[in-house]
């Protein structure tokens, strides 16, 4: 023989066995429909069990998830991150058998990974959509937020962060919320009482999502928690107003900080969402112990772990956003509570140095990069630098307008200590004076008059460096 002996022919049974093996896969995965819709089928037997001896047998039973069914239906949880499997479930009506077992279930983990699997399905915007149009699994979804197992807490907000995110259904979820002041109450509760970072954070996004999708639901929320109507004068009350969710958001933020530094982004961003109406500053400034813990954390932020003289200037692209924030609330309360003792006590020079050295740092990072040799790369750093200029746009515009209300309360006595201290150096006032000009031209003029008292000779350096001022006064 010239060649190889052909293969040996294949029997029908092992051509109908092939085919039927080509039919069992899930889509275009190696996933079989078989084996998926056995363990679902034993799944709810464990929840209804048709010849269960006891009632207290069985709700002993639903406390715990049988090893060998725990692995399986965790390997459901990986599969259902695959398009394919997720709507092969959702054809299965898996939402509504999972409605079943968490209306039902006792048991934590059983309840945790039903809610992850539904979190995969509902990345997928076709599913999301079904899932969310389900009136009766939203409830049931929602009375999960209310649940005491910090695993299936977790899963749950990132299955409601998911369905928020979705622009076609988002509006349909802050509606449910609104309807439910339990789900306040529960936010609340996990926000002041929780250690769980990862809990915190999701959480947190949730708040923040739903705060900056509806302005009124974020002020139902924040006068929720008011004791004394926002609208009644104080001196008609001896009791002070509590706004629970400045001091909520405050722990939370608190519990973070050190851990995770995209969750305290987060806390702060709520803070500032706060802020953009006259309710939420309020709820910040007039309960006396709110305002001073609030100024207190945001200052020791700003003047001793962020942006500080030993970080290289490159560090503030990674914190803009939440200096942001944190200025922004700052300045709110500053501009509205300038009266309080916690604001004047040796507050405003760390601030004018924190305020200035962000923007020193950020002349070094609006620099441009060098030509890259390669033109799609060199395209992609413009897009970038695009968006990174964006928000140093906002973290300036915001840190001007703060240091420009801190200039604009400066005595002689307060500039001539920041002058001996360092704070108020020519380098500084350089710096200062090129970002506020000619926008707060009338607040450099002012400050300008108070250091000719104090240091003519600096003064008049300035005016050199800044003829316009020069030439004005």
């Amino acid at each position: 023989m010239d060649r190889n002996p052909s293969p040996p022919l294949r029997s029908r049974d092992e051509e109908e066995e092939e085919e039927a093996a080509v039919g069992d896969c899930i889509g275009s995965t190696v996933y079989s429909k078989h084996w998926l819709i056995g363990v679902l089928t034993g799944l709810m037997q464990i929840v209804s069990p048709e010849n269960s001896k006891s009632s207290s047998d069985h709700e002993e039973q639903q406390m715990e998830l049988d090893e060998e069914m725990e692995n399986e239906i965790c390997r459901v949880w990986d599969m259902s991150m695959d398009e394919d499997v997720a709507l092969f479930l959702h054809e299965f009506n898996v939402p509504d058998i999972f409605m079943g077992i968490l209306a039902k279930s006792k048991c934590p983990r059983l309840r945790e990974i039903c809610v992850g699997i539904l979190g995969n399905m509902a990345c997928f915007q076709e599913i999301c959509v079904s899932i969310s149009s389900e009136k009766n699994l939203g409830q049931v979804l929602l009375y999960c937020l209310c649940d005491s197992d910090p695993p299936t807490l977790l899963e749950t907000s990132r299955l409601l962060l998911t369905c928020l995110s979705q622009t076609e259904v988002a509006v349909v979820w802050v509606e449910r919320i609104r309807e439910h002041p339990a789900i306040y109450d529960s936010i609340c509760f996990i926000m002041s009482s929780s250690t769980n970072v990862d809990l915190l954070v999701k959480v947190g996004e949730v708040v923040d999502k739903l705060f900056d999708l509806d302005e009124k639901l974020m002020l139902e929320w924040i006068r929720n928690g008011a004791v004394q109507p926002l609208d009644q004068p104080q001196e008609d009350s001896e009791q002070q107003p509590v706004f629970r969710i400045v001091p909520c958001v405050l722990e939370a933020a608190k519990q973070v900080r050190s851990e995770n530094p995209e969750g305290l982004d987060v806390y702060m961003h709520i803070l500032q969402l706060l802020t953009t109406v006259d309710d939420g500053i309020q709820a910040i400034v007039r309960c006396p112990d709110t305002g001073k813990d609030t100024w207190n954390l945001l200052f020791d932020l700003v003047c001793h772990e962020f942006c500080q003289s030993d970080d290289p200037p490159i560090i503030l692209q990674e914190q803009k956003t939440v200096l942001a924030s944190v200025f922004s609330v700052l300045s709110a309360i500053y501009a509205s509570q300038a009266e309080q003792e916690y604001l004047k006590i040796g507050k405003d020079l760390p601030l004018i140095d924190s305020l200035i050295r962000v923007l020193q740092n950020m002349k070094h990072c609006q620099k441009k990069p060098e030509n890259s040799a390669e033109s799609n790369t060199e395209e992609t750093k413009k897009s970038d630098l695009t968006q990174d200029d964006f928000h140093l746009k906002i973290l300036k515009d915001i840190s001007c307008e703060f240091l420009s209300n801190i200039f604009q309360v400066l005595t002689k006595e307060t500039v001539a200590q920041g002058l001996k201290e360092g704070q108020l150096s020519k380098q500084k006032c350089s710096c200062a004076f090129e970002n506020l000009l000619p926008l707060y031209n009338p607040v450099v003029e002012d400050f300008l008059k108070i250091l000719r008292e104090v240091d003519k000779t600096l003064a008049g350096n300035l005016e050199e460096s800044f003829p316009s001022l020069k030439v004005q006064t």
